[in-house]
């Protein structure tokens, strides 16, 4: 079971260098990447890395944590907006940036059966749930779209740009463009399938 305890300033100083050296690392070497290489990337000594996770697989489980945590903190805040067709709008688009700015979607392969992993990714889908659930009611997107959905149109935007040789940097943009677009309740027709449910 991880350690909850709040980490000493130094520590956690470390912890968010090593979390960002891996991102880094693991975005340019893939799974290959070696717990040397981001220790050295990071500036801290090899051991410090296994101070803070027992093992590489953890470390990865680290990084998706931290990055579905931003997304779910962002949800829940949004939750709040007084327009409830634009939080959703700003939460499809942070979740596109932070794709954007390193692709580490590989990862959730290698860590998918992690409990802690499966809480982090519950969160963030009842985060979306709420926020496609406020924009339905306010008449922002059609009534049949679920957060479920949502969620699973969330890399859209990026996978499908990826596909372009030499696209521009923002090409993700025109596609989550025509995804909001086809939330929106004006003109729909019944979806031919029901939403699937994810375990």
């Amino acid at each position: 079971m991880p350690d909850t305890r709040p980490l000493r300033a130094d520590a956690a100083r470390n912890r968010g260098l090593l979390l960002a050296a891996a991102a880094d690392e693991f975005a340019e070497r893939g799974l290959d990447a070696s717990v040397a290489d981001i220790a050295r990337r990071a500036g801290v000594g090899k051991g410090t890395v296994f101070r803070h996770f027992a093992t590489k697989d953890d470390l990865i489980a680290a990084i998706l944590i931290d990055r579905m945590e931003a997304l779910s903190d962002l949800g829940e805040r949004l939750h709040e907006a007084d327009d409830a067709g634009e939080a959703l709008r700003e939460f499809l688009t942070a979740a596109a940036m932070q794709r954007q700015e390193r692709d580490l979607s590989f990862l959730a392969e290698a860590s998918a059966s992690m409990a802690e992993v499966a809480r982090a990714r519950d969160r963030m889908l009842e985060a979306v749930d709420r926020l496609v659930d406020r924009a339905r009611e306010h008449g922002s997107v059609r009534g049949d779209v679920t957060g479920t959905d949502v969620f699973l149109l969330m890399c859209a935007p990026n996978y499908v740009a990826g596909y372009v040789p030499d696209a521009s940097p923002g090409l993700w943009r025109r596609y989550l463009q025509l995804i909001l677009d086809g939330l929106r309740p004006e003109g729909a027709r019944p979806l031919p399938e029901a939403a699937p449910e994810l375990s």
